[in-house]
């Protein structure tokens, strides 16, 4: 494996461990685009828009949109969106169980549709935000806690003498974290005063979740592959992030889209089923002096999203003519059932994109008994309908607590990313699309 390979995929370990949750995520990527001179934009103010101008504009502070205003730009958007989510367990108000007089455990629902069993018996800590009031005014505070501070303990073998042969897990019973042994009230938000350095009675709600603190790490006899938490979707977010940072004189208008909420269907205000995406794009076509719907034809949507691998222990899973492989490039997926939007003239477009990069390309479908997931590239088209093709990374384990991935592969996706931000769409009068 090169040497730029690991470094890649060095530098998307540090940007997961520093993204533990959404809201993290977006900070992260706020830090790397305002390190490159990205303005933040705000929603209820004026949005004065200057060529070369470089802009992010977020909401709920888990989703955010970044764009590039070229000085002479071709009509049309170049887009690529990824989600800064992944399966855990959140908090709930109430969140402080006593058992037995002398421990404190946390009360728990499960996020999104995780590998439960994956979760237990290793080092797990909370991250979330916290509403803070400041005279009149709530404040929203991010808060990550860099220690090891809870655990999921498994019941032992002598008292579930059928756990290896199938066990079905109970949300509300099995999975719910040890974190202390003291059985005084309001730790939690005590913890979380004490980590922002506040009054704990300023603290008038929070959005608290449990993480994994797994440190990411390349793994094999040749480095070939990762391990880290939150793979899907954050390798995606990462890369495409990159790849905008990366970008030289693109010729149409790249925007970046990072949306939260895609694991539990993405039906919110932050998710790709939300106005965000609409309302970022109507205003950018205002700057312009058209309308949106006269730059969606010549615009195209990477719905960025990491895809199943063809597993090592379990081939019989996949199917048997479009099943990718770790560090076998860029991966398009393709579902009839439109569970993805790639179509032919998407999935044209993008290969040629990938060609021309010098990138590689696989193919992903389910077997046909067996259903498979969707992504935010169908439900975001129900609000801003535009040509979009369906991509991600290879992966095995997705939605475990940790997961797995090529190292080559970050590499892929940064330089087709860039190659597809560079690109632009001329759509002429009888309908054929010319690449640019």
């Amino acid at each position: 494996m090169n040497q730029s390979d690991l470094d890649r995929t060095n530098a998307l370990l540090d940007f997961i461990e520093r993204s533990p949750v959404s809201f993290a995520a977006v900070q992260e990527a706020k830090s790397l685009l305002e390190a490159k001179g990205f303005s933040r934009l705000h929603f209820q103010a004026e949005w004065n828009l200057v060529p070369g101008g470089r802009y992010y504009v977020t909401r709920n502070g888990s989703s955010l949109i970044a764009f590039i205003v070229p000085e002479n730009p071709q009509p049309g958007f170049m887009i690529a969106a990824s989600h800064s989510d992944s399966p855990c367990f959140k908090l709930k108000t109430e969140s402080e169980v006593i058992m037995f007089d002398r421990y404190l455990k946390l009360n728990t629902e499960g996020y999104g549709g995780m590998i439960v069993s994956s979760w237990f018996d290793r080092p797990l800590s909370l991250a979330g935000r916290a509403i803070v009031k400041n005279g009149s005014a709530f404040e929203t505070r991010i808060v990550t806690f860099d220690r090891d501070l809870c655990l999921i303990p498994n019941v032992c073998i002598h008292f579930n003498r059928e756990i290896n042969n199938g066990y079905k897990y109970n949300k509300a019973v099995d999975s719910l974290p040890l974190v202390s042994n003291s059985k005084e009230p309001g730790q939690i938000k005590a913890l979380v005063a004490s980590e922002l350095g506040v009054e704990p009675d300023a603290i008038v709600s929070m959005d608290l979740f449990v993480i994994n603190r797994t440190r990411g790490s390349v793994f094999g006899a040749d480095n070939a592959f990762f391990c880290a938490p939150r793979i899907d979707d954050l390798q995606c977010a990462y890369t495409t992030l990159a790849a905008l940072l990366e970008a030289n004189q693109p010729k149409a208008i790249p925007v970046y889209a990072l949306f939260d909420n895609e694991e539990v269907g993405s039906e919110t205000k932050q998710g790709a089923a939300s106005t965000f995406l609409f309302d970022v794009l109507t205003r950018v076509s205002a700057h312009y002096e058209c309308t949106l719907s006269e730059l969606l034809p010549s615009s195209l949507m990477l719905s960025c999203d990491n895809g199943h691998a063809l597993h090592p222990n379990h081939p019989e899973l996949s199917d048997a003519k479009n099943a990718p492989h770790l560090n076998g490039g860029v991966v398009i997926k393709h579902n009839a059932n439109q569970r993805y939007a790639t179509d032919a003239l998407s999935e044209a477009l993008f290969a040629e994109i990938c060609l021309r990069a010098d990138v590689p390309v696989q193919h992903f479908s389910n077997r046909s008994d067996i259903a498979g997931g969707g992504t935010l590239g169908s439900i975001s088209n129900t609000r801003v309908s535009l040509k979009t093709v369906d991509i991600g990374l290879a992966q095995l384990a997705m939605h475990s607590a940790v997961e797995t991935g090529g190292v080559k592969d970050t590499d892929y996706m940064i330089r087709a990313a860039k190659a597809f931000y560079e690109s632009a769409l001329t759509v002429s009068d009888d309908g054929a699309i010319v690449l640019e």
